[in-house]
């Protein structure tokens, strides 16, 4: 008895016509994800300043740019990005980026914005997308990733790097509980913006066959 590997069904960015030359498919491939970590670092700068990590809109972008790039690229989009931080450009939120960002104790939680968008984008490999209650299941789940690196990295740098005792119940009173609510939010978003994106696809696929 064999067990059939799961259908990976096509994600919003496979509808855009794939060139047949290699090197022309690769070189579509590193725009969607230039274009995906572009769109993270824009939604980074809406901030809602708060000590020691701030909210931003990056979540709603990594759920979005996985969502619609797929796992792989998505996941790829979320590590450009990263990377850019490091390497000086000001992707991160307040316009910032430089290699200190690692003492940062909100880095893990960009950390986690990689496995995010995969997670993001292997839902939507599977059609979760199209529905707005499977992505918005999806979606609330892929948004919960980056908290597993980020609390415990912020603890580390907090209590470890810079010295100070904060109890269990302090760390997640800063890394967790007042972003509860504006996750669930940025998960509702994004479970509209996919499907509709998707009923866009379905009705001009109609009207063309008209």
């Amino acid at each position: 008895m064999s067990l059939a590997a799961p259908v990976r069904r096509p994600v919003l960015a496979d509808l855009i016509a794939r060139p047949s030359n290699r090197a022309r498919a690769f070189a579509l491939d590193a725009a969607l994800v230039v274009v995906g970590a572009g769109f993270v670092a824009a939604l980074a700068q809406v901030e809602v300043p708060l000590w020691p990590v701030p909210i931003t809109g990056q979540t709603l972008g990594v759920v979005v740019v996985g969502a619609a790039l797929g796992a792989r690229r998505g996941a790829a989009a979320l590590l450009t990005y990263l990377v850019a931080g490091l390497a000086g450009l000001p992707v991160f939120a307040g316009l910032t980026g430089s290699i200190a960002a690692v003492a940062k104790p909100s880095f893990g939680f960009i950390i986690g914005f990689v496995f995010a968008a995969a997670v993001a984008g292997w839902f939507a490999q599977r059609a979760w997308d199209r529905r707005p209650l499977l992505a918005f299941a999806g979606f609330v789940l892929a948004s919960a990733i980056p908290f597993v690196f980020g609390i415990p990295y912020m603890a580390f740098i907090l209590n470890v790097v810079g010295g100070g005792t904060f109890g269990l119940g302090e760390i997640l009173a800063f890394g967790l509980w007042p972003f509860v609510i504006g996750g669930i939010v940025k998960a509702a978003i994004a479970a509209v913006l996919i499907p509709a994106a998707w009923a866009g696809v379905r009705a001009a696929d109609r009207s063309a066959r008209r």
